[in-house]
Protein backbone atom coordinates (compact mmCIF):
# COMPACT_ATOMS: atom_id res chain seq x y z
CA UNK A 1 0.00 0.00 0.00
CA UNK A 2 1.28 3.44 -1.31
CA UNK A 3 0.79 7.00 0.47
CA UNK A 4 -1.69 7.47 -2.70
CA UNK A 5 -3.99 4.79 -1.11
CA UNK A 6 -4.37 6.80 1.61
CA UNK A 7 -4.45 10.61 0.81
CA UNK A 8 -5.61 11.77 -2.62
CA UNK A 9 -3.21 13.38 -5.29
CA UNK A 10 -3.27 17.35 -5.11
CA UNK A 11 -3.19 19.89 -1.91
CA UNK A 12 -3.49 17.79 1.22
CA UNK A 13 -4.77 19.91 4.51
CA UNK A 14 -6.11 18.52 7.94
CA UNK A 15 -6.71 15.13 8.41
CA UNK A 16 -5.32 14.31 5.07
CA UNK A 17 -2.14 15.88 5.92
CA UNK A 18 -2.16 14.00 9.55
CA UNK A 19 -1.85 11.06 7.01
CA UNK A 20 0.74 11.92 4.94
CA UNK A 21 2.80 12.96 8.22
CA UNK A 22 1.82 9.56 9.95
CA UNK A 23 2.88 7.44 6.76
CA UNK A 24 6.43 9.43 6.35
CA UNK A 25 7.01 8.52 10.25
CA UNK A 26 6.42 4.97 9.92
CA UNK A 27 7.74 4.56 7.12
CA UNK A 28 10.60 6.28 7.75
CA UNK A 29 11.27 8.88 5.47
CA UNK A 30 10.79 12.61 5.39
CA UNK A 31 9.33 15.16 2.64
CA UNK A 32 11.83 17.78 1.78
CA UNK A 33 10.26 21.38 1.61
CA UNK A 34 11.73 23.45 -1.29
CA UNK A 35 11.76 27.88 -0.73
CA UNK A 36 10.35 28.69 -4.10
CA UNK A 37 9.86 32.45 -5.35
CA UNK A 38 8.17 31.90 -9.06
CA UNK A 39 6.03 29.41 -10.50
CA UNK A 40 9.03 28.45 -12.65
CA UNK A 41 10.82 26.98 -9.35
CA UNK A 42 7.19 25.68 -8.22
CA UNK A 43 7.06 23.44 -11.26
CA UNK A 44 10.56 22.23 -11.13
CA UNK A 45 9.46 21.04 -7.32
CA UNK A 46 6.69 19.30 -8.43
CA UNK A 47 8.02 17.70 -11.35
CA UNK A 48 11.12 16.46 -9.49
CA UNK A 49 8.89 14.94 -7.27
CA UNK A 50 6.26 13.39 -9.88
CA UNK A 51 9.11 11.48 -11.19
CA UNK A 52 10.53 9.52 -8.63
CA UNK A 53 6.85 9.09 -7.04
CA UNK A 54 7.20 11.34 -4.11
CA UNK A 55 5.02 13.77 -2.00
CA UNK A 56 6.36 17.07 -2.07
CA UNK A 57 6.15 20.75 0.34
CA UNK A 58 5.94 24.17 -1.77
CA UNK A 59 7.29 26.41 0.98
CA UNK A 60 7.13 30.16 0.44
CA UNK A 61 9.33 32.53 3.06
CA UNK A 62 8.52 35.94 3.35
CA UNK A 63 11.23 37.57 0.97
CA UNK A 64 10.04 35.06 -1.55
CA UNK A 65 6.51 35.71 -1.61
CA UNK A 66 7.39 39.73 -2.17
CA UNK A 67 9.05 38.52 -4.73
CA UNK A 68 6.51 36.68 -6.60
CA UNK A 69 4.05 39.53 -5.97
CA UNK A 70 6.93 41.57 -7.93
CA UNK A 71 9.48 43.74 -6.80
CA UNK A 72 7.93 46.94 -7.85
CA UNK A 73 5.10 46.56 -4.97
CA UNK A 74 5.91 48.22 -1.72
CA UNK A 75 6.23 45.56 1.27
CA UNK A 76 4.60 48.14 3.39
CA UNK A 77 2.77 46.08 6.10
CA UNK A 78 3.85 43.11 4.65
CA UNK A 79 1.28 43.40 1.69
CA UNK A 80 3.56 42.35 -0.74
CA UNK A 81 4.47 39.45 0.79
CA UNK A 82 0.55 38.62 1.96
CA UNK A 83 -0.27 38.97 -1.73
CA UNK A 84 2.73 36.76 -3.15
CA UNK A 85 2.38 33.82 -0.52
CA UNK A 86 -1.94 33.87 -1.04
CA UNK A 87 -0.77 34.00 -5.40
CA UNK A 88 1.54 31.18 -4.70
CA UNK A 89 -0.73 28.88 -2.95
CA UNK A 90 -3.34 29.67 -5.27
CA UNK A 91 -0.98 28.92 -8.37
CA UNK A 92 0.05 25.40 -6.69
CA UNK A 93 -3.21 24.94 -5.99
CA UNK A 94 -4.46 24.95 -9.56
CA UNK A 95 -1.86 22.69 -10.35
CA UNK A 96 -0.82 20.06 -8.19
CA UNK A 97 -3.22 17.60 -8.97
CA UNK A 98 -2.27 17.55 -12.61
CA UNK A 99 0.85 16.11 -11.17
CA UNK A 100 -0.54 13.16 -9.50
CA UNK A 101 1.54 13.76 -6.40
CA UNK A 102 0.33 14.68 -2.54
CA UNK A 103 1.19 18.29 -2.27
CA UNK A 104 1.47 20.17 1.23
CA UNK A 105 1.77 24.31 0.74
CA UNK A 106 3.78 25.67 3.37
CA UNK A 107 4.66 28.73 4.89
CA UNK A 108 8.02 29.26 5.96
CA UNK A 109 10.00 31.18 9.15
CA UNK A 110 8.10 34.11 10.52
CA UNK A 111 9.50 36.26 13.31
CA UNK A 112 7.58 38.43 15.58
CA UNK A 113 8.19 41.41 13.56
CA UNK A 114 6.48 39.50 10.73
CA UNK A 115 3.41 38.64 11.70
CA UNK A 116 1.27 40.99 9.87
CA UNK A 117 1.93 38.36 7.12
CA UNK A 118 1.48 35.46 9.45
CA UNK A 119 -2.15 37.11 10.16
CA UNK A 120 -2.95 38.59 6.31
CA UNK A 121 -2.00 34.30 5.23
CA UNK A 122 -4.28 32.90 7.82
CA UNK A 123 -6.97 35.57 6.49
CA UNK A 124 -6.78 34.36 3.50
CA UNK A 125 -7.08 30.79 4.96
CA UNK A 126 -9.99 31.59 6.56
CA UNK A 127 -12.00 32.94 3.58
CA UNK A 128 -10.94 29.77 1.58
CA UNK A 129 -12.41 27.73 4.37
CA UNK A 130 -15.50 29.47 4.34
CA UNK A 131 -15.81 28.69 0.50
CA UNK A 132 -14.12 25.16 -0.08
CA UNK A 133 -14.08 23.23 4.02
CA UNK A 134 -10.24 23.81 3.94
CA UNK A 135 -7.38 26.25 4.40
CA UNK A 136 -5.73 27.56 1.15
CA UNK A 137 -2.37 26.40 2.96
CA UNK A 138 -1.73 23.63 4.16
CA UNK A 139 0.33 24.89 7.15
CA UNK A 140 2.53 27.61 8.68
CA UNK A 141 5.64 28.28 10.69
CA UNK A 142 6.33 30.28 13.65
CA UNK A 143 10.05 30.91 14.25
CA UNK A 144 9.66 32.70 17.80
CA UNK A 145 12.92 30.91 18.79
CA UNK A 146 14.69 34.76 19.35
CA UNK A 147 11.81 35.48 21.64
CA UNK A 148 11.82 34.08 26.17
CA UNK A 149 9.74 30.09 25.77
CA UNK A 150 7.12 31.29 27.38
CA UNK A 151 6.10 34.18 25.32
CA UNK A 152 6.78 31.84 22.30
CA UNK A 153 4.26 29.28 23.20
CA UNK A 154 1.91 32.04 24.01
CA UNK A 155 2.17 33.58 20.49
CA UNK A 156 1.87 30.05 19.19
CA UNK A 157 -0.97 28.76 21.00
CA UNK A 158 -3.09 31.85 20.09
CA UNK A 159 -2.56 31.09 16.37
CA UNK A 160 -2.94 27.72 17.22
CA UNK A 161 -6.49 27.86 18.64
CA UNK A 162 -7.23 30.52 15.15
CA UNK A 163 -5.74 27.56 12.87
CA UNK A 164 -7.08 24.36 14.07
CA UNK A 165 -10.85 24.70 13.42
CA UNK A 166 -9.65 24.68 9.37
CA UNK A 167 -7.46 21.66 10.11
CA UNK A 168 -4.10 24.19 9.19
CA UNK A 169 -1.06 22.92 10.73
CA UNK A 170 1.37 24.89 12.78
CA UNK A 171 4.91 24.39 12.74
CA UNK A 172 6.76 25.76 15.55
CA UNK A 173 10.73 26.43 16.45
CA UNK A 174 12.27 26.34 19.90
CA UNK A 175 15.79 26.49 20.01
CA UNK A 176 17.60 29.25 17.59
CA UNK A 177 19.17 27.82 14.21
CA UNK A 178 22.10 29.61 13.67
CA UNK A 179 23.02 31.39 10.55
CA UNK A 180 21.37 33.64 8.43
CA UNK A 181 18.36 32.97 5.92
CA UNK A 182 16.09 35.70 4.73
CA UNK A 183 17.18 38.56 7.05
CA UNK A 184 17.18 36.61 9.99
CA UNK A 185 21.33 36.50 11.39
CA UNK A 186 21.85 34.41 14.21
CA UNK A 187 25.80 34.06 13.49
CA UNK A 188 26.81 35.26 16.98
CA UNK A 189 24.26 32.66 19.18
CA UNK A 190 25.47 31.29 21.94
CA UNK A 191 26.22 27.62 21.12
CA UNK A 192 24.13 26.52 24.47
CA UNK A 193 21.00 28.29 22.20
CA UNK A 194 21.44 25.40 19.21
CA UNK A 195 20.07 22.47 21.46
CA UNK A 196 16.38 22.09 22.44
CA UNK A 197 15.93 20.71 25.78
CA UNK A 198 13.71 17.24 25.94
CA UNK A 199 11.52 19.55 28.92
CA UNK A 200 11.05 22.17 26.19
CA UNK A 201 10.17 19.57 23.60
CA UNK A 202 7.26 18.34 26.70
CA UNK A 203 6.07 21.30 27.16
CA UNK A 204 5.40 22.19 24.22
CA UNK A 205 3.89 18.94 23.18
CA UNK A 206 1.68 19.00 25.97
CA UNK A 207 0.03 22.45 25.61
CA UNK A 208 -0.60 22.15 22.37
CA UNK A 209 -2.20 18.61 22.26
CA UNK A 210 -4.94 20.50 24.54
CA UNK A 211 -5.84 22.42 21.06
CA UNK A 212 -5.35 19.69 18.39
CA UNK A 213 -2.76 17.45 17.09
CA UNK A 214 -1.80 19.07 14.12
CA UNK A 215 1.53 20.88 15.15
CA UNK A 216 5.32 20.08 14.28
CA UNK A 217 8.33 20.86 16.07
CA UNK A 218 11.43 22.55 14.53
CA UNK A 219 13.43 21.28 17.58
CA UNK A 220 17.18 22.83 17.52
CA UNK A 221 20.04 19.96 17.26
CA UNK A 222 23.33 22.53 16.09
CA UNK A 223 21.55 23.54 13.05
CA UNK A 224 22.98 25.98 10.90
CA UNK A 225 21.01 27.81 7.84
CA UNK A 226 23.01 28.46 4.95
CA UNK A 227 26.02 25.72 3.25
CA UNK A 228 29.34 25.22 5.22
CA UNK A 229 32.18 23.17 4.51
CA UNK A 230 32.27 19.83 5.93
CA UNK A 231 33.21 19.44 9.79
CA UNK A 232 31.84 23.22 10.69
CA UNK A 233 28.75 22.27 11.92
CA UNK A 234 28.04 19.78 14.87
CA UNK A 235 24.83 18.71 14.58
CA UNK A 236 23.58 15.84 17.05
CA UNK A 237 20.59 14.35 15.32
CA UNK A 238 20.30 11.59 18.03
CA UNK A 239 19.10 14.18 20.76
CA UNK A 240 15.65 13.84 18.60
CA UNK A 241 15.70 10.31 20.01
CA UNK A 242 15.49 11.28 23.59
CA UNK A 243 13.07 14.05 22.89
CA UNK A 244 11.10 11.71 21.93
CA UNK A 245 11.54 8.73 24.68
CA UNK A 246 11.23 11.75 27.07
CA UNK A 247 7.44 12.76 25.52
CA UNK A 248 6.67 8.76 25.22
CA UNK A 249 7.43 8.42 28.60
CA UNK A 250 5.48 11.66 30.24
CA UNK A 251 2.51 10.19 27.71
CA UNK A 252 3.14 6.53 29.36
CA UNK A 253 2.42 5.45 25.87
CA UNK A 254 3.43 2.94 23.46
CA UNK A 255 4.19 5.13 20.92
CA UNK A 256 7.59 5.74 20.02
CA UNK A 257 8.23 8.66 18.13
CA UNK A 258 4.88 11.13 19.03
CA UNK A 259 6.31 14.04 17.65
CA UNK A 260 6.38 15.28 14.09
CA UNK A 261 9.91 16.68 14.26
CA UNK A 262 11.23 19.30 11.58
CA UNK A 263 15.09 19.63 10.45
CA UNK A 264 15.68 23.13 9.49
CA UNK A 265 19.43 24.33 8.50
CA UNK A 266 19.63 20.57 6.71
CA UNK A 267 21.90 21.83 3.44
CA UNK A 268 25.19 20.29 3.36
CA UNK A 269 24.97 17.78 6.42
CA UNK A 270 26.34 14.00 5.68
CA UNK A 271 23.56 11.08 4.72
CA UNK A 272 24.12 9.60 8.06
CA UNK A 273 22.98 12.98 9.75
CA UNK A 274 20.05 13.14 7.49
CA UNK A 275 19.22 9.24 8.03
CA UNK A 276 19.53 9.82 12.38
CA UNK A 277 16.81 12.48 11.99
CA UNK A 278 14.45 11.05 9.96
CA UNK A 279 14.66 7.45 12.22
CA UNK A 280 14.27 9.59 14.76
CA UNK A 281 10.89 11.15 13.44
CA UNK A 282 11.89 14.24 11.58
CA UNK A 283 9.09 14.47 8.93
CA UNK A 284 10.09 17.43 6.80
CA UNK A 285 13.47 19.57 6.06
CA UNK A 286 13.92 22.48 4.71
CA UNK A 287 16.06 22.97 1.34
CA UNK A 288 16.29 26.19 0.05
CA UNK A 289 20.42 27.22 -0.14
CA UNK A 290 21.58 24.09 -2.27
CA UNK A 291 18.27 24.12 -4.88
CA UNK A 292 19.21 28.50 -5.21
CA UNK A 293 22.77 26.94 -6.48
CA UNK A 294 20.99 24.75 -8.49
CA UNK A 295 18.79 26.29 -10.52
CA UNK A 296 21.58 29.11 -10.99
CA UNK A 297 24.50 26.18 -12.56
CA UNK A 298 21.30 25.52 -15.48
CA UNK A 299 21.96 29.26 -16.08
CA UNK A 300 25.27 29.68 -15.83
CA UNK A 301 26.00 25.98 -17.80
CA UNK A 302 24.04 27.21 -20.50
CA UNK A 303 25.11 30.67 -21.06
CA UNK A 304 28.78 29.38 -20.83
CA UNK A 305 27.24 26.92 -23.49
CA UNK A 306 25.90 29.06 -25.94
CA UNK A 307 27.61 32.22 -25.13
CA UNK A 308 28.52 32.98 -28.77
CA UNK A 309 24.87 32.92 -29.67
CA UNK A 310 23.94 35.24 -26.79
CA UNK A 311 25.62 38.56 -27.62
CA UNK A 312 23.16 39.83 -30.12
CA UNK A 313 19.90 39.37 -31.46
CA UNK A 314 21.20 38.46 -35.01
CA UNK A 315 24.21 37.01 -36.03
CA UNK A 316 26.37 34.14 -34.64
CA UNK A 317 29.04 31.60 -35.63
CA UNK A 318 26.73 29.84 -38.01
CA UNK A 319 26.53 33.72 -39.71
CA UNK A 320 25.83 36.88 -39.83
CA UNK A 321 22.58 36.77 -40.36
CA UNK A 322 21.46 34.24 -38.62
CA UNK A 323 18.71 35.16 -35.73
CA UNK A 324 19.34 33.89 -32.28
CA UNK A 325 15.71 34.75 -30.70
CA UNK A 326 15.70 30.47 -30.08
CA UNK A 327 18.53 31.44 -28.04
CA UNK A 328 17.61 34.24 -25.67
CA UNK A 329 14.01 33.38 -25.28
CA UNK A 330 13.38 33.05 -21.30
CA UNK A 331 11.07 29.76 -21.83
CA UNK A 332 14.83 28.04 -23.07
CA UNK A 333 17.27 29.27 -20.48
CA UNK A 334 14.35 29.21 -17.59
CA UNK A 335 13.52 25.65 -18.53
CA UNK A 336 17.88 24.68 -18.26
CA UNK A 337 17.43 26.20 -14.83
CA UNK A 338 14.59 24.47 -13.92
CA UNK A 339 16.37 20.99 -14.83
CA UNK A 340 19.69 21.22 -12.54
CA UNK A 341 16.91 22.17 -9.48
CA UNK A 342 14.81 18.92 -10.34
CA UNK A 343 18.05 16.89 -10.39
CA UNK A 344 19.11 18.47 -6.66
CA UNK A 345 15.30 18.04 -5.69
CA UNK A 346 15.26 14.59 -6.15
CA UNK A 347 18.53 14.77 -4.64
CA UNK A 348 17.36 15.92 -1.58
CA UNK A 349 13.90 13.47 -1.47
CA UNK A 350 16.83 10.42 -2.35
CA UNK A 351 18.51 11.69 0.93
CA UNK A 352 15.27 11.43 2.82
CA UNK A 353 14.36 7.89 1.82
CA UNK A 354 11.50 9.90 -0.16
CA UNK A 355 11.45 7.77 -3.27
CA UNK A 356 8.37 5.32 -4.69
CA UNK A 357 6.42 6.14 -1.56
CA UNK A 358 3.35 6.44 -3.56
Amino acid sequence: MGLLDIVPAGVVTGDNLRKVFEYAREQKFAIPAINCTSTSTINAALEAARDIKSPIIIQFSNGGAAFIAGKGLSNKNQEASIIGAVAGAQYVRTVAKAYGIPVIIHSDHCAKKLLPWFDGMLAADEEYFKANGEPLFSSHMLDLSEDPKEENIEICLKYLKRMAPMGCLLEMEIGITGGEEDGVNNEDVDNASLYTQPEDIWEIYKAFSEITDLFSIAAAFGNVHGVYAPGNVKLHPELLEKHQAYVTEQLKSSNPKPVFFVFHGGSGSSEQEIATAVNNGVVKMNVDTDTQWAYWIGLRNYYEDKKDYLQTQVGNPEGAGKPNKKFYDPRVWVRESEKTMIERVQQACKDLANVDVL
